[in-house]
């Protein structure tokens, strides 16, 4: 599996900053005062050789009484869930108490930690580093985590150990890998077990039943299946309000894991910011994804309704997955799960001829054009097929860098249309070819250009 990288240390010590560094985003809130985190933040990591899973942790006071210490308990979660821990201190302040306190705990964890000495930009990093040898827990590293300085080296470096641990992708000749994803007690494990015909897993009406990850192989109608069961939902702690929310962990390494997820929803609660949060990693992944709207039955027709209202308004990033309403419990709306994620699979896995793509990119340049920017309009030339899983379309043209997203989209749904890719998200990857007579004219000798000029002369002329 991907390995999980915990980030710890006492407060404001940049361990944020270094979230949205290694994970090319700015989700975790960022500022000037301590104790801005309190709670456990996930994300794929993006800089380094191989795929991982980042989790920001809040900061380490050494109070264990309140919100504090149940941030350190937090913080001893992600300890347990983590395969490498990097322990952040300031360079600017020096070695301070708390920074003891939290290496003596990490030297009882028994996990692999590299110690970071943040904030060091415009510092010599051997001066910025001396001090924090005498915690005794490796080789003080000087970063930077605004500026990004030495931040990819080390990665390089941690991740090299797990270059051939990385799983390689699932042979889609033999089985369809499915991760069944969602918030608790929404009926994962129950759909599972109607999915397969049999009493496989434990489902229980109290969430957090499941404690593991569960592979369940299976085969329907001669293909081969494997459901793959997301502990991933767990309770963290309580923050503010007593809220169940999924661990993020077992959730991100299924759908690293997966070809197909299915995403499960509660109907009777509707889309909550926990539903799109997770179904956006998905897209982020470029998965295969099918959404299951569990619990159908009971709800009236107003109800019903209104959950329809909030599937479009909350999730029209997710507008190219199939929608089934369902009840896992008495197994209504069921039978078209797996056609649905065969249908998905084989649109994520498909293979694009570059004329038929060619073809179809004219054709969406004839029924709407690029927008012209400063009074000139991109010119998209031909398109290919980079990739697959999800499908990428790379398209060449010039002027690129004036189209704008909204065009890119419409580029994406536009080939989504013609090629039937129904449950996948489509890539889009725009390319400038460098111009072959770009610089041509200054490397003619001078007689070549007093020739070219007649040339021209007599073309415009017609003498």
């Amino acid at each position: 599996m991907p390995p999980v990288i915990a980030l710890v240390g006492r407060p404001n010590v940049g361990k944020s900053t270094l979230f949205n560094f290694l994970t090319r985003s700015r989700d975790a809130l960022v500022a000037d005062r301590p104790g801005l985190t309190r709670d456990r933040q996930y994300g794929f990591g993006r800089v380094g050789p191989v795929p991982y899973i980042v989790v920001d942790t809040g900061g380490l006071s050494g109070d264990q009484d309140g919100i504090d210490g149940l941030m350190a308990q937090q913080t001893q979660r992600a300890l347990e869930e983590s395969d490498l821990v990097f322990l952040l201190v300031d360079a600017r302040e020096g070695l301070t108490a708390a920074d003891e306190n939290v290496a003596t705990m990490l030297r009882r964890t028994g996990r692999s930690v590299r110690l970071l000495v943040n904030k060091a930009e415009g510092l010599d990093p051997e001066m910025a580093a001396a001090e924090f040898h005498s915690l005794a827990i490796g080789e003080p590293i000087a970063v930077s985590a605004a500026h990004g300085e030495r931040i990819g080296a080390l990665m390089d470096e941690v991740l090299a150990d797990y270059a051939d641990a990385v799983i390689p992708d699932i042979d889609t000749r033999d089985s369809i890998a499915v991760a069944v994803i969602g918030r608790p007690n929404v009926g994962k494990s129950t759909l599972i077990n109607r999915l397969i015909g049999e009493e496989r897993l434990l489902a229980f009406d109290q969430p957090g039943t499941t404690r593991d990850s569960v592979e369940v192989p299976f085969e329907r109608d001669g293909q081969q299946y494997t459901l793959i069961d997301t502990a991933g939902v767990r309770r963290k702690g309580r923050v503010s309000d007593v809220i169940e929310k999924f661990s993020v962990i077992k959730a991100l390494q299924a759908i690293e894991r997966a070809n197909v997820v299915i995403g499960v929803m509660d109907a009777h609660e509707g889309v909550t910011e926990q539903d799109a949060s997770l179904l956006g990693l998905v897209l982020e992944r470029g998965r295969a994804l099918v959404v299951a709207i569990n619990k159908w039955d009971g709800l009236d027709s107003s109800e019903r309704n209104d959950v329809h209202r909030l599937l479009d308004l909350k999730l029209p990033f997710v507008d190219f997955a199939p929608r089934h309403f369902i009840s896992a419990l008495y197994g209504s709306g069921v039978g078209g799960l797996l056609e649905s994620v065969q249908l998905a699979y084989r649109a994520a896995t498909a293979d694009l001829a570059t004329s038929a793509l060619t073809e179809s990119l004219q054709a969406a340049l004839m029924a709407h054009s690029p927008p012209m920017r400063r009074g000139r309009r991109p010119k998209l030339r031909y398109a290919h097929q980079g990739g697959r899983n999800p499908p990428r379309i790379v398209i060449h043209g010039t002027q690129i860098d004036r189209i704008p997203d909204s065009y890119k989209r419409y580029l994406a749904n536009h080939f989504r249309k013609v090629f039937k890719l129904h449950g996948t998200p489509v890539s889009i990857e725009l390319k400038s070819g460098a111009n072959p007579y770009a610089g041509r004219r200054n490397k003619l000798t001078p007689r070549q250009q007093r020739q070219r000029n007649r040339l021209i002369k007599r073309r415009k002329t017609g003498k």
